[in-house]
């Protein structure tokens, strides 16, 4: 499967139902007044197929052996951990906050 690109995640996105709401209407996770959110996200995606941020915002998975976006990844050590560590301050730095990519957000 390799590392995605927000295209692909996007196009995922436009498949889910309307599930989310906004305001008391049902939203879907595409809806316009996401757009900056999603900006955000991109962000993350593309940097992890930029060859200056490869190197920390990518692994390989001990599953399939694969480059995958360090997101997806099971830590399997202390580096990787400090890895994710110092990707996500670096990328909140760069879009000036949250990375919409927490713990618990599986996108």
């Amino acid at each position: 499967m390799g590392v995605k690109s927000f295209d692909e995640h996007y196009d995922r996105l436009k498949k889910l139902r309307r599930n989310m709401y906004m305001g008391g209407e049902k939203i879907d996770r595409t809806d316009e007044r996401l757009a900056g959110q999603l900006l955000v996200i991109k962000e993350t995606y593309d940097r992890a197929h930029d060859p200056d941020w490869q190197d920390l915002c990518t692994a390989t998975s001990h599953l399939t052996g694969e480059k995958i976006n360090r997101f997806t990844h099971i830590h399997q050590s202390t580096d990787d951990l400090l890895n994710k560590q110092q990707m996500t301050r670096l990328l909140c730095h760069r879009v000036g906050g949250c990375i919409m990519r927490c713990g618990a957000s599986r996108t």
